[in-house]
Parts: C-alpha cells; structure tokens; sequence
C-alpha cells in the first residue's frame, strides 16, 4: 500500500492553490497605478497570492495599500528606484534549505520590494 501521506508531502509543491498555470498580474512591479478605492496614484512595489487572487501592495505618498487587481489600473509607466531586478519569479520553484521534514522545494507566491531589497513570500508546508 502507498503512503499517500507522504507521496503528497513529497509531490505538493507542483500543483499551486491556483492550479497548472499563473493567472496573469493585473500590473507590473514599479508600475504607476491609479488606485480606484482611493482615487490616488501610486507604484505596485509588491504582490502576493491569497485566496482572494493577487493582492498588491502600493506605494502611495507615505501610505501603503493593499489592494485587489479589480481596485487598480495600471498606466504602463514604471519607476525605476532600485538597479536590480528580482532574482526569482512569481511561480517560480526554488529549493531552501529547511531544518526538520519536508520537501526543500517551494513555489515563490509574492514579491515585495522594501527599503530597496526584494522579499520573497513562499508557500508554506501546512502540517
């Protein structure tokens, strides 16, 4: 008999809460937005996936939004305030090293930029 248990341990990296594909970003990171909510204009400067859909987070002012897709439209503009680009993807697997069980593989699931540095969200193994 298979430990199904284990097997799903094992293999539960590969189909994402979203199924086999990403859905699209509403916008880009460091695209200019208007955030419809607010009737402001910002930067996306991070997103990250929940059970709603992406959630972005915008630089507004001193303020920061988070936002659904549905709350934002995107100008095409970017700002350019850090030289280096994120080193992984959204969606992108990426191999940690963890103490305890558990695959080291994990899905990148959200990007943000702070204090010029990328932070990167990255699925968790529910026990």
């Amino acid at each position: 008999m298979i430990n199904l248990v284990q097997t799903l341990e094992t293999c539960w990296y590969v189909s994402p809460p979203w199924g086999k594909e990403i859905p699209p970003l509403e916008v880009s990171l460091l695209e200019k937005v208007y955030v419809t909510t607010t009737k402001s204009f910002g930067y996306c400067c991070g997103v990250e996936w929940s059970a709603k859909g992406w959630n972005y987070e915008i630089v507004s002012g001193n303020d920061n939004l988070t936002v659904l897709g549905r709350e934002i439209i995107g100008t095409g503009n970017f700002q350019l305030v850090t030289k280096e680009k994120p080193v992984f993807g959204l969606g992108e697997l990426v191999e940690f090293r963890f103490h305890g069980n558990g695959p080291p593989v994990r899905i990148v699931q959200g990007i943000q930029l702070i204090c010029d540095s990328w932070f990167y969200c990255i699925e968790s193994l529910a026990v």
